[in-house]
């Protein structure tokens, strides 16, 4: 038996399997943390919202007129 703790042994064996909720919640800090750094400098994340393209500007579908659809 060592002085550490079980937690720590754990960690030093491999990576360790996270459960669903875990990494849920993971990925969420990450996307605030995000949108947080995007709030506090607009310039630097300047073209990480311009791939959505607008309503405007989409090709409309018109597959039921043309085939008889009803």
């Amino acid at each position: 038996m060592s002085d550490k703790p079980q937690d720590q042994q754990e960690e030093q064996k491999g990576p360790r399997k996270v459960s669903l909720a875990d990494a849920i919640k993971q990925k969420l800090a990450q996307k605030k943390a995000e949108q947080a750094e995007a709030k506090a400098n607009p310039k630097a994340a300047g073209n990480a919202n311009q791939s959505a393209k607008s309503q405007m500007t989409k090709k409309v579908n018109n597959q039921r007129r043309r085939t008889g659809g009803s």
